[in-house]
């Protein structure tokens, strides 16, 4: 059994995902299905084989040491590869998420014309959010490749794995792993600052650390870009904020609130008018109230100011949501499961 071989079929079928584990035969994911694909039942023996054919030697001792491994694998002519490597019961499995190699133009990503508005911002701190598989990082990387097609900057991004590559156009973009080429993003991003960037993508705010030297850069000129696990505006600045030592947060309220400039929240849905998934976007863009909102710790007002500043570009999670479907390109019942307030939303769908 050949990994490539297998790879190839599932991106056949457009898989997003695919999962090689013992005693299973080959999973896909295609359009959030998972789906068996056409292989025998995969042996211990065969799957240890994969990991040790894809796996850099880095990764397999690190595997050795802790049993999970993150790392990317690439096939010439079909495209990148996430990669975990991690035991189970039956032995080794793998998690591949396919990484397109071709950066898709914003225009392409049915997102709002406010996100390539944000590619014009000469500093401050701007945060993609989402669940895993939302769609954040072919977000930041059409934003980085839209800023890399028309300024003459620095560009450095600090990645865990390297999911696109770009190819410097007008900017001089350097990608470095984790692992490979640093060893932690707070590492990482605390050499960056002494590598005269313009422009730095931080693949996430993992920890305190890495957090402040996020908000630090962008505090001192810089375009710091990162993402989130957090599913809306609201939630994603008291996560930041959460980071902290109590006795500290006032402090990195006012620097956020001087720094943040929007959060960008996504969720995928499935398409039903064609192939494909769409997102819905969540929009909050720091206006003058949205910072005193932060500094004086309302964020609990931030979703009444999204609804009441939508001619301004922002937008909740449910009127992105009621868009789409209205827009026939989700399903009701999918709308409903996935709104903040099911509820209101349906009330809504209704009317």
């Amino acid at each position: 059994m050949n990994i490539d071989e297998i790879l190839r079929s599932a991106e056949e079928h457009g898989a997003s995902d695919i999962h090689i584990a013992a005693g299973h035969p080959p999973v896909m994911r295609v359009h959030t299905v998972m789906t068996p694909m056409d292989y025998p039942v995969c042996t211990a023996e065969t799957v240890k084989g994969m990991f040790e054919q894809i796996a850099t030697p880095n990764s397999i001792e690190a595997f050795k040491k802790v049993r999970d491994a993150d790392f990317s694998y690439a096939v010439e002519g079909l495209g990148r590869y996430r990669v975990n490597a991690h035991k189970q019961r039956y032995g080794i499995a793998l998690a591949m998420r396919m990484i397109k190699t071709q950066v898709p133009p914003l225009d392409d990503l049915n997102l709002p014309d406010v996100i390539a508005r944000l590619t014009y911002l000469p500093r401050g701190l701007v945060l993609v959010t989402g669940d895993t598989g939302s769609g954040k990082s072919t977000t930041l990387a059409a934003m980085i490749q839209a800023m890399n097609e028309r300024y003459r900057k620095h560009i450095i991004t600090l990645e865990d794995p390297i999911e696109y590559t770009f190819e410097s156009s007008h900017c001089l973009i350097e990608q470095r792993e984790l692992g490979a080429d640093m060893l932690s993003f707070s590492s990482g991003l605390k050499h960056a600052l002494r590598q005269d960037p313009d422009i730095i993508f931080v693949g996430e705010m993992r920890d305190l650390e890495t957090a402040a030297l996020a908000i630090t850069a962008a505090e001192t000129g810089h375009l710091v870009l990162s993402t989130l696990h957090t599913v809306n505006a609201s939630q994603t600045v008291e996560r930041i904020i959460d980071m902290y030592p109590a006795s500290q947060q006032n402090q990195i309220r006012s620097m956020l609130a001087n720094t943040l400039q929007a959060v960008v929240s996504q969720t995928l849905f499935k398409r039903v008018d064609q192939k494909g998934m769409v997102p819905a976007v969540e929009i909050l863009l720091c206006t003058a109230a949205v910072r005193n909102i932060i500094r004086e710790a309302r964020t609990f007002e931030i979703p009444n100011v999204i609804e009441t500043n939508r001619a301004s570009g922002m937008c909740s999670l449910d009127t992105a949501i009621a868009e789409l479907h209205f827009n026939g390109m989700i399903s009701r019942e999918d709308a409903i499961a996935q709104a903040a307030y099911p509820e209101k939303l349906q009330r809504q769908l209704a009317a």
